[in-house]
């Protein structure tokens, strides 16, 4: 069964808040309060972030639906991503849905663009709407996101990470495993100048971890990461393509790169082709994900494979079982593996 950590009950320890207890810890009406959940809009901003403090503090989601299904099934499982842009996203949602739709269940959308404020409201808005249970991406959350989900009674899972705590239902990888194996395999080429190319860490557990694998690597190997040589950027092809070209501009570049997804790889190789770097005698770069996009790159990209579609399976699998009542494993680890390709060398000596 799920281990989520217990948290408080509302102020009165005894019912769910209301629209009342919103408003007297906020200073306002119940009429106001429902103008800030309705018609935001139309309420002046300083009364407006009293009254969605105030709601978030006492965990407070307007009944609506949530209150007439609190017994009734609607059969619809909310998924709240960061992105819809990343395709990986993308395809797990895809595997997700087909499970779910093979069992009867309707999977309805949201994303939250790495705003963990932002997750915590689309996951009220959802429960609001119905639906009997959620999915998550990542281990990194808002504390009272748990609180919500206990507080409604909805089973929920974390996808693309196993909680190392065991607290929370989740299905995933170990991200620091696949940076870690990718820069192992750089170090016994020869490498000893390395870059990092990632995607922002606050509240992104996945780049977090995937930048502690290349420090762990390294860090064994007697090395450090140059802070010179870490780009973060948002997940698109031209922003690769500039990370990558701020690195080759360096007065000592780095010998070999490592990505922490395909897309930032094929990105930074763009840019070394632009100025006739070669790859790998030039330079080594490594992605992870293993996507189509690396692997038909010229050279092909040395990426990490990993459980894309596995994940989205065991979610929706897992989330079934909660929902009908038969067993399930909380916690659920995939392998991942190492394809070598092309794009990885020894340095130029």
């Amino acid at each position: 069964m799920s281990q989520t950590t217990p948290h408080p009950r509302p102020e009165d320890g005894k019912a769910r808040a209301g629209a009342k207890d919103v408003a007297r810890l906020a200073g306002v009406s119940t009429a106001t309060v429902s103008r800030v959940m309705n018609t935001p809009e139309q309420v002046e901003p300083d009364t407006r972030r009293r009254v969605l403090e105030a709601a978030a503090k006492l965990r407070y989601v307007p009944h609506g639906a949530a209150r007439s299904l609190r017994s009734h099934r609607s059969k619809m499982v909310g998924a709240v991503v960061p992105s819809f842009d990343y395709a990986l996203y993308a395809r797990t949602t895809s595997a997700l849905q087909q499970r779910l739709g093979e069992r009867g269940y309707s999977l309805v959308l949201a994303e939250h663009h790495y705003d963990l404020a932002m997750e915590l409201k689309m996951a009220g808005q959802l429960i609001e709407h119905g639906v009997d249970a959620l999915v998550f991406v990542g281990l990194d959350h808002d504390p009272n996101l748990f609180g919500l989900l206990e507080d409604y009674g909805r089973p929920y899972v974390l996808t693309w990470g196993v909680d190392p705590f065991r607290r929370h239902p989740s299905v995933g990888f170990d991200n620091r495993a696949a940076t870690y194996e990718i820069t192992r395999h750089l170090l016994a080429l020869g490498h000893t100048r390395f870059g990092l190319i990632s995607a922002p860490v606050e509240g992104n557990d996945r780049a977090r971890a995937r930048g502690a694998g290349v420090r762990d690597a390294l860090a064994e190997a007697g090395l450090a990461l140059d802070a010179a040589c870490v780009q973060y950027a948002p997940i698109s092809l031209p922003a690769a393509q500039a990370a990558m070209a701020r690195l080759l501009a360096l007065p000592r570049p780095p010998t070999a790169v490592v990505a922490t997804n395909d897309v930032f790889a094929v990105g930074a190789m763009v840019a070394c082709r632009e100025v006739g770097v070669r790859i790998p005698e030039d330079i080594s770069i490594t992605g992870v994900d293993n996507t189509d996009l690396g692997a038909t790159q010229t050279p092909g990209l040395t990426s990490i494979r990993t459980p894309i579609i596995e994940i989205g399976h065991a979610a929706a699998n897992q989330v079934i079982a909660r929902l009908e009542g038969q067993p399930y494993e909380p916690f659920e680890a995939f392998p991942i593996e190492v394809v070598y390709r092309g794009s990885t060398g020894k340095p130029a000596s």
